[in-house]
């Protein structure tokens, strides 16, 4: 199979899969939206929400970098510095969800 074609198959699946991730999320947020620390702080210490929020962090990012990376195929001509965006991408795409999952298990009440 073909690289792009590769990228278009896992761009589209994680798309699809963040739908859900997204609507559990955004009525958890309204839930907590006006509540004090300690009640948000009990919400981010459940391990359902915390499963649930390290998968959707990490494959918002994962969306976010090949839908990036698309764009400097695109728009970025020399290859030099199309490999350093690209491999920049990468490597904070992996870094930043890491550290934020890390951050959320490492919470407690």
């Amino acid at each position: 199979m073909i690289a792009a074609t590769k990228k278009w198959i896992f761009l589209k699946l994680s798309s699809v899969i963040l739908i859900p991730l997204m609507i559990w999320f955004i009525i958890n947020f309204i839930s907590i939206y006006d509540k004090d620390f300690n009640e948000v702080l009990i919400f981010l210490t459940n391990q359902s929400s915390k499963f649930l929020l390290s998968i959707l962090i990490v494959v918002a990012y994962f969306n976010s970098a090949l839908s990036i990376s698309e764009i400097f195929e695109d728009y970025i001509h020399d290859e030099k510095i199309k490999n350093f965006a690209n491999k920049a991408l990468n490597f904070f795409a992996i870094i930043i969800p890491l550290f934020a999952i890390i951050m959320t298990f490492n919470l407690t009440l």
